[in-house]
Order: structure tokens, then sequence, then C-alpha cells
């Protein structure tokens, strides 16, 4: 740790270094990218302009669709323009910067899918307590909570980057900056720190995991006692929140959990929860969910009957 930090810049080698394969991944990112932006806007819209707010689930989900366009915008602009770029670079300070954005986003969405499903389980085992159980002020301490979990790891995930020397080499294999790649160009030994790190992860991906696990299972017993057309609007609402679950846990396991010495870097999964995830989320919620579908049925009546009335 004694050697000191001669590197000012780093390379991104990028997701190919084929500019056929670039062309073609440009524009595929640039609609994927704007897919998430509407998306995820239109949800929160959806929640703000449909009164869905005062409801404590789509309260989560309004933080849900804000984290997803932040954690996607740490990453997706930068890869797009890069895809056009003979030669991708980012200064040591950016590098600093996109990694703590990457671990701040990331872990602040597991925790949002964490509390969302105890607001599930509240809602399904606790009827008659859910609106006292989960009030505003309840509901707004938890999101705080969220947003500085998120916040900590971050902080942790950084203080381990930024104490590295880098004596010359300086070329990522990746399209952004993550701690892994990072720790491969360090002129010193990262085994432990890679430790720490993969527990810090790990820990919130298998955690959580475990939480949400522990939650559903509750939910399902409390499932068994109810009618058949309770049980069918409870899964209704829990659907779209698991195959979300199931989408950004199973990369981020996959990525984060794996120890150090057999972490090979693989853009693809990474591409999957930064890009694909994200726009996923606002069609999983909106298709399942008939509620939001209602409240933007109304939204876009409403807007088509305004023209009318102005014309």
């Amino acid at each position: 740790m004694e050697k000191k930090n001669n590197v000012t810049m780093f390379i991104l080698r990028g997701l190919s270094q084929n500019p056929k394969v670039e062309g073609v991944c440009f524009v595929v990112f640039s609609l994927l990218y704007m897919a998430i932006l509407l998306g995820n806007f239109l949800i929160m819209l959806t929640v703000h302009m449909g009164n869905l707010l005062k409801s404590p689930m789509y309260f989560f989900l309004n933080y849900l669709s804000f984290a997803d366009i932040c954690y996607s915008s740490v990453t997706a602009p930068k890869m797009i323009v890069d895809l056009l770029a003979k030669r991708k670079t980012i200064s040591y300070t950016g590098c600093i910067l996109q990694l703590f954005g990457v671990h701040f986003f990331g872990p602040t969405e597991v925790f949002i899918l964490i509390v969302m499903a105890y607001d599930r389980y509240v809602a399904i085992c606790k009827p008659l307590h859910y609106m006292t159980i989960m009030d505003q002020d309840t509901c707004s301490k938890m999101i705080l909570g969220t947003w500085i979990g998120g916040f900590l790891h971050s902080v942790i995930q950084m203080a381990l980057v930024v104490q590295l020397p880098f004596c010359g080499l300086n070329e990522i294999d990746h399209y952004f900056c993550d701690v892994h790649p990072m720790l491969k160009l360090a002129c010193t030994d990262t085994y432990v720190i890679g430790v720490v790190e993969t527990a810090n992860s790990g820990s919130i991906a298998l955690g959580g995991f475990v939480i949400l696990l522990i939650s559903y299972t509750f939910i399902l017993k409390s499932l068994r006692k109810q009618s058949a057309e309770g049980r069918r609007k409870a899964l209704s609402t829990c659907g779209s929140h698991i195959a979300v679950v199931i989408m950004f846990f199973g990369p981020c396991t996959f990525m984060y959990m794996r120890p150090d010495v057999t972490f090979a870097e693989d853009k693809m999964v990474a591409v999957f929860y930064t890009i694909i995830t994200p726009m996923l989320n606002p069609l999983i919620y909106t298709l399942r969910n008939a509620e939001v579908k209602n409240a933007m049925k109304k939204l876009w009546h409403k807007k088509v009957f305004c023209q009318a009335t102005d014309k």
C-alpha cells in the first residue's frame, strides 16, 4: 500500500472491439435506455397524477422507478457514447464516482424490494392493521432507510478502492468501473480487499434474498386461509414483485457472491441487471397490475379529453 497511484485515467474495453458489433449495440442500447427513461417516468407520473401515491405499495413503486432511472443512468449513457468512440477512456475521479453510483443505487433497489415485500406481507397477513402499520410516516422512514443503506454500502466499496495504488496498468475489461475489475489492476495484494468486497456485496444479496423468501413463505401460508378471489387479487399484486425480485437478484447474486479467485467479468450479466431489468420493471408492473393500468387509462383519457376541449 506504500506504492503511489500514478494512474489518472482508465481505458474501458467496453462490450466489444468489433466496430460492426459496436454499431449494432449503439442502436439497441440507445433504444433500451430511452425505454428505461420513458417507462419509469410514466410509472412515476401515473403514481403522482393518478392519486396512487397515498397507497404504500405505489409509494414504494414510485421510488423503485426513480432508483431504476438513476441506476441505469450511471452506466448506460457512458457505455452508449463509448460504442462510437475509438478510445474509451474515463478519468480516475470519474471512475470512482461511477463505482460509487453503481454501488449506491444498486443496493438501494435491493432494499426497496425488501421494503415492498414487507408491505405485501402486512397487506395480506395483517389486512385489518395495514393502514395503521404502514402509515405515511413509517413509509417515509423506511424509504429513507433504503437510501441510507445504499449510501453506506457505496462508501465502503469506494473506500476499498481509493486506497489502492495503480502503478501503470489502466485497462479495465468492462464497460463501467466496478470493484473487481479494478482490483485486478492494483499493484498490491488485493486478496483481503476482495474478500471484504465479496462479503459486503454478498451479504446484501444473500440477506435480502433470505428476507424476501421468509416474507413470501408467510404470505403463501396466509393465502391458504383466504377465498379463491382473495388469493387471485393477492397473487396479482405479489406476482409483479416476485418477477422483479428474480430478475434483479439472480444476476446480482451470480456476479457478486462468487469468490474473487474465480471471478470473471461477465458483461452480459452486468447488462442484464443494469439495463434490461430497469427497462422491464415498468412493463411488469403495468401488465400485471390492473390498478396501474386503469390509472394510466384514466390519465390518457383525461389528456385526450382536455385536448379535444381545447380545440
